[in-house]
């Protein structure tokens, strides 16, 4: 049997340094866009640490340290302590509601003199290794609900906790983890309906409701037939729907007494409804009833949207939905950072102004440009050049993750990996879908770019842990 000390140094020979070159690739240039961004002329030593620049160095010195600490401890550890981490992180997530600071309105962060610590940063990777511990398991079955039951106890539990800190932006980031469960068989129609739901979200409020009535037949009839064929069928219905509203609306304007081209076409979407409901039962067709329970489901749905929207959603959040989707719109007020972002980053054209040449960045037009906002400093400065190799690198390493999870012959790292890619590709899209206005603004960090040490460490954590399952696996193939 290979030795311990033996194993680690076969395993830093087999790392794969192409995912190495891009991390460090990514850190550097994000290193770069930190000092162009808050850069003091007075203050120009980039290891000066009374400057965000100078702390981040700082930062990616640890990061690195850990990064090669994590190379260098035995993968089966990472099994064995998944869910005491977790644990320890979960008590570390709840030990701000006593001992935190709140800082932009959430209790969030720990303060020990100068430095912060973000807990619900490393919640992430425990949650990715306590989730491929659960899942690996020769108990686990993605169909059964006891399985189930316990993934969603260990994504609920700090969902929950993170609301109730008021970081909703940080909690949706578990969405990401769904990207996992599709890879493990998890039942697609989940993805379909929810996919159903966030479209029918955006519809309600750009389609009045008798159109959107139409829409969601469409959508409905459409699924049915790709799901079970028989397009003749749903072409006979949707013509009887349309010939029933005409004959609705015609006859009675014959009759002298009009009803509105609204009321027509709500009651022969009525009148067909009954026909359908009543020949799926008789007749048992089950797919049919999914259908017909999920054009229910969803018109309920849409009853309900204003008033989660009056009434749960804070102000704030209203107002950059309602900017969003170009329905309202306060250059000076809510929308100011997303309009500044995008003229920040219109104004770098194809190659951008030059390193520390950005005039939105250099006179902090920006806010937030150090962290959330980090990608404005890029579009400006490097361009639409610079912004492309960057999207680029991401886009490789988040392909590199799903590669190297492909290629594990063991269920844990598999599962690990594919967290490690959702969580990467969740927040790249969002953080660099809200600089350029195509996602809301949920203050989420750009990883490796945003300012941030808690951020910095916890991908670097999430990063180096796939790499390391990926060399022991390799291990495994020598030793064989």
């Amino acid at each position: 049997m290979t030795g311990s000390s033996h194993n680690n140094s076969l395993s830093l020979g087999r790392v794969d340094w192409s995912m190495v070159a891009i991390y460090a690739a990514l850190v550097l240039t994000g290193l770069l866009n930190i000092y162009a961004a808050v850069y003091d002329p007075e203050h120009s030593s980039i290891f000066d640490m009374d400057q965000s620049y100078g702390k981040q160095l700082m930062w990616i010195g640890i990061s690195a340290f850990l990064a090669i600490s994590v190379l260098l401890i035995d993968d089966k550890y990472y099994h064995v302590f998944a869910y005491p981490l977790y644990w320890l992180s979960i008590l570390f997530l709840l030990g701000v509601f006593v001992f935190g600071k709140e800082v932009n309105g959430a209790r969030a962060w720990y303060e020990f003199g100068s430095v912060r610590v973000q807990p619900t940063e490393f919640v992430k990777v425990t949650a990715s290794l306590a989730l491929a511990r659960c899942m690996s398991s020769y108990a686990f079955n993605i169909h059964s609900l006891k399985s189930l039951l316990n993934v969603g106890l260990i994504l609920g539990i700090p969902v929950a906790v993170i609301i109730l800190q008021n970081d909703t932006g940080s909690a949706l980031v578990y969405v990401s983890f769904f990207f996992m469960l599709y890879r493990e068989g998890f039942n697609r129609w989940l993805y379909i309906t929810v996919f159903l739901l966030l479209l029918l979200f955006v519809l309600s409020f750009l389609v009045e409701p008798v159109p959107l009535l139409v829409i969601l037949v469409l959508i409905c009839v459409i699924g049915e037939g790709l799901t079970n064929g028989r397009w003749k069928t749903k072409i006979i219905y949707l013509a009887g729907v349309a010939l029933g509203a005409l004959g609705g609306y015609f006859g009675t304007l014959a009759l002298g007494r009009p009803m509105s081209a609204d009321v027509a076409v709500i009651a022969a979407v009525a009148v067909s409804l009954i026909f359908v409901v009543t020949y799926a039962y008789r007749q048992r067709l089950r797919n049919v009833w999914f259908f017909v329970l999920l054009f229910f489901g969803s018109l309920a749905f849409t009853q309900t949207i204003d008033y989660v929207f009056d009434n749960v959603l804070q102000v704030h959040q209203q107002k950059r939905i309602l900017d969003l989707l170009g329905l309202e719109s306060d250059l000076k007020g809510w929308g100011y950072n997303v309009n500044q972002s995008k003229i920040a980053i219109g104004s770098g054209g194809f190659t951008g102004k030059g390193f520390l040449e950005g005039t939105q960045t250099k006179y902090n037009f920006v806010p937030e440009q150090s962290t959330d906002f980090i990608f404005c400093t890029v579009g400006e400065e490097w361009g639409f050049v610079g912004s492309t190799v960057v999207v680029v690198l991401f886009g490789m390493l988040i392909l590199k993750l799903i590669a190297m999870g492909e290629r594990q012959q063991e269920a844990f790292g598999r599962i690990y990996c594919y967290c490690a890619a959702g969580i990467f590709l969740f927040h790249v899209a969002i953080n660099i879908g809200m600089t350029i206005g195509l996602m809301p603004v949920i203050g989420i960090p750009l990883p490796f770019f945003s300012y941030g040490g808690s951020s910095l460490i916890a991908f670097t954590l999430l990063l180096f842990i796939a790499i390391k399952l990926d060399t022991s696996k390799k291990d495994h193939i020598t030793r064989i």
